[in-house]
């Protein structure tokens, strides 16, 4: 993992958010070259930016890092939803997942 990772999946959830460089840059609060920067690789976010950046796309640190994690924000909002279940829907969606992976 290099910086490259870094803009990359800045521009990757950026897009599964459809919102533009400009749009994210305002949202956070910067000009309109501040995500242009970052997703050209001429500068990474501060610890507290990539914090926020995270935020934004409501997601978890570890979650940005996660590689193989296509759609985090989805994810993270079906367990949140998860949550709320009782043990016996929750049940009833992990057979609903497996036969949905038998399918494919």
């Amino acid at each position: 993992m290099d910086n490259n990772f870094i803009k990359d999946r800045i521009t990757e959830l950026r897009l599964l958010k459809g919102v533009s460089e400009y749009q994210m840059s305002y949202d956070l609060g910067h000009s309109r070259g501040y995500v242009y920067n970052i997703s050209s690789g001429k500068s990474l976010p501060p610890m507290n930016e990539f914090l926020s950046i995270c935020d934004y796309f409501d997601i978890t640190p570890a979650e940005f890092f996660t590689e193989q994690l296509h759609y985090p924000g989805l994810i993270q909002k079906a367990l949140e939803g998860l949550r709320q279940l009782s043990d016996e829907d929750i049940l009833l969606i992990l057979n609903l997942i497996n036969r949905l992976q038998k399918d494919q």
